[in-house]
C-alpha cells in the first residue's frame, strides 16, 4: 500500500501537468505510447504462441485509423462525421462489453476460444479510448488552449471519484454482489456510492472549470452514465484477466501493475463521455 501511494502521488501530478502542458502533437504522441503499451499487455488476453505477432493486427488497424480519421488540430477541434462514428463504435461496444461481464461466466463460452474475438476485443477497447481523448484535448483549441484539457481531467476526475466513492461505500454498506463471478468484492451500494461522489465531483469540476453543457440535467445524466459505464469497465479487464489466468496485466507502475489495470475504468469513460458530450 505504501508503495502504491507513493507511486500514485509521483504520477498524479504528471499527468495532470502533461494533459494541460504538452502541445497537441507531444499529447497525441503521450496517449499513443499508453495505447501502445495497453495494446501490448492485451496480447496476454489472445491465444497466441508470439505476443509480437499477436500485436500486429491491433497496429495495423490503428494505423488504417489514421488513414481514415483527420488527426489535424482543425479537424480534431471540428469533430467531423468519421470521429463521432469511432466514439459510437466504442460506446456500443462498452455497452455490450458490460453485457458479457455481467453475465460472466455463462457469456464466456461466445468468446473465450476465439483468438480473432479476442483480438477485436481489444482494438475496441483502446482504438476508440484513444480517439476520445484526442478529441477532447483538442475541443475548443483555436480559441481557449486549456479548454480541452479541463475536458480530459473532468472525465478523470469523476471516474477517480467513483472508484474512491465505491470503494468506501462497499467498505461500509456493501452487501449485494454486482458480478461475483468477476469481481467478489464490487457490490451494488458501493456503485450507488460512487455515483452520488462523482456526481458531485462534476458538478463541482464543471463549475470550477467553467465547461459548459446544454444544461444541469445533461451534467448529471451524462455524468452519471459515464461513470456507470467506467465501473462496469473495470468488471471487464477483470474478465479478461481472470479467464486468462493473470492476476496484473504487467508490473510497469510499481503498486499498481499494468498500465491496463490503471486506465481500465478510463477505456470505458472516455469513448462514452466524449460521445455524450459531443451529441448532446
Amino acid at each position: 500500500m505504501k508503495q502504491r501511494i507513493i507511486t500514485a502521488l509521483i504520477l498524479a501530478p504528471l499527468v495532470i501537468l502533461g494533459i494541460f502542458e504538452l502541445s497537441l502533437p507531444l499529447f497525441m504522441v503521450a496517449i499513443a505510447a499508453v495505447t501502445l503499451i495497453g495494446f501490448w499487455e492485451w496480447t496476454q488476453f489472445v491465444d497466441a504462441k508470439s505476443r509480437a505477432l499477436a500485436l500486429i493486427p491491433t497496429v495495423v488497424v490503428s494505423a488504417v485509423s489514421f488513414l481514415v480519421l483527420p488527426f489535424d488540430s482543425i479537424s480534431l477541434g471540428l469533430v467531423t462525421e468519421p470521429h463521432v462514428a469511432m466514439l459510437a463504435v466504442g460506446s456500443v461496444w462498452w455497452l455490450a462489453a458490460s453485457a458479457l461481464a455481467i453475465t460472466y461466466p455463462k457469456s464466456s463460452v461466445l468468446w473465450q476460444h476465439s483468438s480473432f474475438l479476442r483480438h477485436a476485443f481489444g482494438v475496441l477497447t483502446l482504438l476508440p479510448f484513444f480517439w476520445s481523448v484526442l478529441l477532447l484535448r483538442a475541443k475548443g483549441i483555436e480559441l481557449d488552449p486549456y479548454h480541452g484539457a479541463k475536458l480530459v481531467l473532468y472525465v478523470c476526475f469523476i471516474v477517480w471519484a467513483a472508484d474512491s466513492g465505491a470503494y468506501f461505500a462497499g467498505k461500509s454498506f456493501g452487501k449485494r454482489k454486482m458480478a461475483p463471478h468477476v469481481s467478489p468484492n464490487k457490490t451494488i451500494e458501493g456503485l450507488i456510492g460512487g455515483i452520488i461522489t462523482a456526481i458531485l465531483v462534476g458538478w463541482g469540476t464543471a463549475s470550477w472549470f467553467e465547461i459548459q453543457f446544454t444544461s444541469p440535467l445533461a451534467m448529471v445524466g451524462i455524468t452519471l452514465i459515464t461513470v456507470v459505464i467506467s465501473v462496469l469497465g473495470d468488471l471487464v479487464e477483470s474478465m479478461f484477466k481472470r479467464v486468462s489466468g493473470i492476476k496484473d496485466s504487467s508490473n510497469i507502475i510499481p503498486g499498481h501493475g499494468g498500465v491496463l489495470d490503471r486506465i481500465d475504468s478510463l477505456t470505458a469513460a472516455f469513448p462514452v463521455f466524449a460521445f455524450l458530450y459531443f451529441i448532446f
